[in-house]
C-alpha cells in the first residue's frame, strides 16, 4: 500500500494539532503561562464563553492572574475532529474541564464543564501549528459548593518535570 505525500502530510499535521490541544490542557493545568504563550499565533484571539473575549496574549495574562486562586484545574481532551487545508486547519475539541474555584470570602465551588473548543489553526513559518482563534462553548456546566479543598502539589513542582525526560514535558516553552 502506498501513501501519497499529501495524505502523509495531512496525517502529520493532524497529529501535531492534537498535541497542540493537549499542550494547552497541560499549560492551564500546570499553570504554565510561558508554555501557553507558545501555543498561539501573534494575532490569535480567544473567546471563553462569558468569561473572556479578546487577544490570546490578554487571555494568557487573564489566566496567569487566576492561577493563584485555583487550587485545581483538570482539562481532559476527548474527541478531536480536525480538517487540514495546507497551512490552515479547523477543529472541534470535546473536553471535560474540572476546576475548583473560590467563591466569596471563604467558599469554594466545584466547576464541572463539558466544553467544545472551536479552533482555527495555522502553521507558522517556524513549522509549528498554533491556535489562530479559539471559541469555547459550554454544552453543560455544573457548579456546586464544596468544602475547602485539600492543597495538592504546586503545579511547578509536578513530578512530571523531573520524571519525564523529553523536552515535551519541560516547563515553559515547548520543544
Amino acid at each position: 500500500m502506498s501513501i501519497d505525500q499529501n495524505t502523509l502530510a495531512t496525517l502529520i499535521a493532524k497529529d501535531e494539532i492534537r498535541e497542540l490541544a493537549m499542550l494547552y490542557s497541560r499549560g492551564v493545568d500546570r499553570k504554565d503561562g510561558a508554555l501557553l504563550r507558545t501555543l498561539y499565533t501573534k494575532d490569535a484571539t480567544d473567546t471563553h464563553g462569558d468569561t473572556f473575549d479578546g487577544s490570546a496574549k490578554d487571555y494568557v495574562d487573564f489566566l496567569e492572574r487566576s492561577f493563584p486562586y485555583m487550587p485545581y484545574s483538570g482539562h481532559h481532551v476527548c474527541n478531536h475532529f480536525i480538517s487540514v487545508n495546507g497551512n490552515e486547519g479547523d477543529g472541534e475539541v470535546y473536553a471535560i474541564a474540572y476546576h475548583i474555584i473560590p467563591v466569596g470570602k471563604d467558599g469554594w465551588l466545584e466547576d464541572l464543564m463539558s466544553v467544545r473548543y472551536l479552533d482555527n489553526y495555522r502553521k507558522e513559518e517556524d513549522g509549528r501549528w498554533r491556535f489562530a482563534k479559539r471559541v469555547v462553548t459550554y454544552d453543560m456546566r455544573n457548579r456546586r459548593p464544596i468544602a475547602a479543598p485539600e492543597q495538592g502539589k504546586v503545579p511547578a513542582a509536578d513530578p512530571s518535570y523531573t520524571e519525564l525526560k523529553s523536552r515535551l514535558f519541560a516547563r515553559g516553552e515547548r520543544a
